[in-house]
């Protein structure tokens, strides 16, 4: 599926590509209105109305910084966050992609939508950073990764040629941003979230697993098949 002669960059994204997305679902749209309702004193109802204004600000910055949630709806989202903490985990065979890329040498670079302060929360409980050569978050470009800017300033922080490029992503949104500016690899996630159905990916092949794009006869971390 990928002829990796020709990758010299591989970009990244984070959550519901190499962390199971279940933990942000759950967070933004269960445990986040549930506190929110308990800790303000307001009528269950209330909830619906707190998940309606998160989803409101979808593919834009305030939809992915804690800090503006959390002067939004008057909470500590980080705190929050830390009591459903045990959710965070890698999808599936991330982690032998990530080892088999460490050995493979390509440019492996996190682009996320993420702020730093849900970067400071989950690289320490994954791991992720020993296998990652830089992380771009769109908070430190000031666009997030739906617009065409964003690829802009990332190519300025980290140089890399799109034609040479893989980019996997589980928002189709994104993967279409990034078709534009003219990456050629690019692909998705069918399963971002475990406790979710798969995802059907109309423009986009979509992986179930990583290894299903690893060379024949190179097993994840490069041992012997």
């Amino acid at each position: 599926m990928i002829d990796w002669r020709a990758i010299d960059t591989v970009l990244l994204d984070m959550d519901g590509t190499l962390l199971d997305l279940h933990f942000d679902s759950h967070f933004w749209l269960d445990h986040l209105p549930r506190r929110y309702v308990e800790l303000h004193r307001l009528d269950a109802a209330t909830q619906d109305e707190v998940r309606a204004r998160i989803v409101r600000e979808q593919g834009t910055l305030n939809w992915y910084s804690l800090a503006y949630w959390s002067r939004e709806l008057g909470v500590d989202i980080l705190a929050l966050k830390r009591e459903v903490q045990h959710l965070i985990g890698l999808r599936g065979d991330a982690l032998d992609f990530l080892r088999w890329l460490k050995d493979a040498h390509p440019r492996v670079v996190l682009a996320t939508n993420a702020d730093r302060e849900s970067l400071a929360l989950k690289l320490p409980l994954t791991g992720l950073e020993d296998y990652l050569d830089a992380i771009v978050s769109s908070a430190d470009l000031g666009v997030p990764k739906e617009a065409q800017e964003f690829w802009f300033a990332l190519q300025e922080v980290e140089p890399f040629d799109p034609a040479r490029t893989l980019f996997i992503d589980d928002n189709p949104a994104v993967l279409e941003s990034a078709r534009e500016f003219g990456i050629r690899h690019l692909l998705g996630i069918k399963q971002p979230d475990s406790a979710r159905p798969e995802k059907e990916l109309e423009e986009f092949i979509a992986l179930d697993r990583f290894a299903a794009i690893l060379p024949e006869g190179r097993p994840p971390g490069g041992g012997a098949a």
